[in-house]
């Protein structure tokens, strides 16, 4: 019988070939790989502090690599809670249609704090909001088919009182107040060539 041992398949050979890796630290890796993580993750996109140690501590970095690591990119300007806070704002605001109370809440969940979240949402005045709720609103509109005007009343008022719902729910949803949500789809709807006065904001 062969009594050979099964070889190391960690061990490294003459050749050079088969060398294996440093092997991180104990603990998750070291503070070098810690910031290749984080670089990695830049690149895709900003990020939060909160964010990048969130990544760090699920790839089992120690909590002292990870603060030492976050500390040195903050000291380059890589890593920004108040910029990040801002482009967050823009781009939730312009391009997703997002109401401040909903960007609001999502900044707190990438755990921006109190003072840079509301530096950064006071960016959005009530007229910016506004405008973009109406937009919002009449992207909507325009692939509504005409609502009826002519048979039972209680019909028409029914399909009348259905849209202004979904058109309102659809607002809140993406963080708007409800009283602008109202206002904003009676003002709409009014051009649009529908009728409510007599519908009941509660």
């Amino acid at each position: 019988m062969d009594d050979s041992t099964t070889p190391d398949p960690h061990a490294t050979s003459s050749s050079g070939r088969g060398r294996r890796r440093t092997r991180p630290e104990p603990g998750g890796g070291t503070e070098t790989q810690a910031k290749d993580v984080c670089l990695r993750l830049l690149t895709d996109r900003a990020r939060s502090r909160a964010e990048l140690a969130t990544k760090l501590e699920q790839k089992g970095f120690t909590a002292e690599i990870a603060e030492r690591t976050l500390d040195r990119l903050a000291a380059v300007g890589l890593i920004d809670d108040a910029d990040f806070a801002q482009q967050w704002v823009r781009s939730r605001h312009l391009y997703a249609g997002k109401g401040k109370r909903a960007i609001a809440l999502e900044l707190r969940r990438k755990g921006i704090g109190q003072q840079e979240a509301a530096d950064a949402l006071d960016r959005i005045d009530s007229n910016d909001e506004r405008d973009r709720a109406v937009e919002l609103v009449r992207k909507k509109l325009r692939t509504q088919p005409p609502l009826p005007t002519e048979g039972d009343r209680r019909e028409i008022a029914a399909e009348r009182d259905k849209l202004v719902r979904r058109l309102v729910g659809m607002l809140a949803r993406r963080g708007y107040s409800q009283g602008m949500a109202f206002d904003v789809v009676r003002s709409e709807l009014a051009e649009f060539g529908s009728e409510t006065e007599g519908f009941a904001d509660s």
